[in-house]
């Protein structure tokens, strides 16, 4: 791939995370550069200017380019290999799912686990502390459509370890840190889970 991409990032963040556990399982190296949301870093003139002028991470920087989002990320880090399926309809459901992680899953269970654990709950404007019953819900129904789905197969897309299934590892193995959701209920997602962690080259959070 030519020289080492660097991943921008706050290493607690899963959408930061799935990015490292792609390459890691891909072999890949990548050069890691931290930035602390908490204290606004990504907010900085020199961020906004060279980085990302949407001030958020993670970015994946490849030469002198910056590509935002984590799963275009992910997909330029797997395009062409094992984790990006090789038929059509199975690599259109990949991004299916990835689609489904960034508009169902992320919002919910992801926003969750950051206010309750980085915020905390009594440091919550009231706004936030409404939208805690809809968040979870829609979390909820979120883990549901996906324990559904795995009860009956190994793998969100196809046949194999797929982006799909990176993309939605990332928050759903650390749902139960926000205190709202139980992976208990969701006894094929906690199978799939560990189907993830058996892969060679997996990493953890960190």
């Amino acid at each position: 791939m030519g020289d080492r991409p660097i991943l921008h990032e706050y290493a607690a963040s899963g959408n930061c995370y799935k990015i490292r556990l792609t390459a890691a399982l891909l072999d890949c190296p990548i050069e890691r550069r931290e930035y602390d949301i908490m204290k606004g870093e990504t907010r900085t003139p020199d961020f906004l200017s060279n980085i990302s002028a949407n001030g958020r991470i993670p970015v994946l920087q490849v030469g002198d380019k910056f590509l935002p989002e984590s799963n275009a990320a992910c997909f330029w880090l797997a395009d062409g290999t094992h984790l990006v399926p090789y038929d059509r309809f199975e690599r259109a459901d990949m991004l299916h799912w990835m689609f489904f992680e960034q508009y169902n899953h992320e919002p919910n269970v992801a926003t969750l686990r950051f206010w309750m654990k980085w915020i905390g709950a009594d440091n919550l404007s009231d706004a936030q502390r409404m939208l805690i019953p809809a968040k979870q819900a829609a979390g909820a129904a979120a883990l549901k459509l996906m324990d559904a789905h795995l009860a009956a197969r190994d793998w969100l897309a196809g046949h194999d370890l797929s982006l799909a299934d990176i993309a939605l590892y990332a928050y759903t193995h650390v749902a139960e840190e926000g205190g709202l959701f139980s992976l208990a209920d969701y006894p094929a997602v906690q199978r799939w889970l560990a189907r993830v962690e058996a892969e060679p080259g997996y990493i953890r959070m960190a």
